[in-house]
């Protein structure tokens, strides 16, 4: 029946009911909540890898080609993989071309993977709104690895690696130049680097300046609790007595890759590096960690937009018009619009 979800029949990895849930999840329905209410206690166990670069950097053939190795019974054991893949939407109408199982046709059939496309819907950050949802739904459905491609924003693009153990951030040889690689926002979320298109003639030149700028960097030795600190919070982030982190763990040093993605020329390194950054994780206690932060991190949004629905509701509506007037005959500066808008 519509606006119901199956949960049963998600935890038993049921595609039919799986994609129903996803729907009511990603349209905020009160039968999504209910799901992702039922389903939680049954997440946490999926290895949440980020993809994430410029646009055209080659991040849906990445994806599709690190998902082939994995199913491939040579591979060894062989996990269940989710790929969420965001796309941008239109500004005017809303909509997205969600484009990504054209490029995936080839996995698509393939009874272990599942593939669930979505619209940013104006969302900042290369993520949508819900993906954080949507992320614990496939969790909950058994699938080992979850796959999570992002728009591709570029410097600004970080939101992933709140929600992700493992970013991979993919860049491509002779899209600008090498400082634009290495600026602040791109390397302090990479848990691996990749060069695609490594057939390029200025492959070397970008391998070479994100190596050298891993000497400065360091991203690895950013705490999965500290990624909040720029963020607007309702509280302050705390680590509780199960996840309290080890101040003299290892630190992990992003490795530096090649590869030719439709050519599936470096995909091995890619795969074992994230399944090594998973182990890392765990044997060194961060994987809790990582889950922590981005409990947090939901919840502090969910706190954020409730407190705005909440003053909404109080708020007079002609009280607003008032401030707005005044602040657009410039009468009223901004700050003191809303300091005049919070007052009683």
């Amino acid at each position: 029946m519509r606006g119901t979800v199956d949960v049963q029949g998600v935890l038993a990895g049921e595609r039919r009911a799986l994609a129903r849930a996803l729907t009511e999840v990603e349209n905020d329905s009160p039968a999504g909540r209910d799901a992702l209410d039922a389903l939680f206690r049954y997440s946490g166990q999926a290895h949440l890898v980020g993809v994430t670069g410029s646009p055209g950097a080659g991040k849906s053939s990445l994806v599709n080609q690190m998902t082939r190795l994995i199913r491939n019974p040579s591979h060894g054991e062989s996990k269940k993989v989710a790929i969420v893949a965001v796309d941008p939407s239109s500004p005017f109408t809303g909509g997205a071309i969600l484009g990504d199982r054209i490029r995936m046709r080839d996995i698509v059939n393939d009874d272990g993977v599942f593939i669930r496309s979505m619209a940013s819907r104006g969302h900042l950050g290369g993520i949508a709104r819900t993906t954080s949802a949507l992320v614990r739904v496939l969790d909950a459905a058994g699938f080992d690895l979850i796959l999570i491609e992002t728009v591709g924003a570029g410097q600004s693009e970080v939101d992933i690696a709140r929600l992700a153990h493992t970013t991979v951030v993919v860049e491509a040889p002779g899209m600008g130049d090498d400082i634009q690689a290495i600026k602040a926002g791109i390397l302090e979320i990479a848990d691996i680097l990749v060069v695609n298109k490594a057939d390029h003639p200025l492959a070397d030149n970008t391998m070479r300046a994100l190596s050298a700028s891993l000497e400065f960097s360091r991203p690895g030795q950013v705490s999965s609790i500290e990624r909040f600190h720029h963020r607007e919070l309702a509280f302050e982030p705390v680590k509780s007595e199960m996840i309290k982190e080890n101040d003299r763990h290892e630190h992990w040093i992003p490795p530096v890759l090649k590869t030719v993605s439709t050519e599936g020329v470096g995909i091995e390194e890619v795969v074992a590096s994230v399944e090594n950054h998973g182990k890392f994780l765990r044997d060194q206690g961060q994987w809790q960690f990582r889950d922590a932060a981005r409990l947090q991190e939901e919840l502090n949004e969910l706190l954020i937009a409730a407190f705005a629905s909440e003053w909404r509701r109080k708020v007079d509506q002609s009280k607003i018009e008032s401030v707005l007037k005044e602040m657009l005959e410039r009468k009223l500066s901004p700050q003191n619009a809303a300091i005049k808008l919070l007052s009683p």
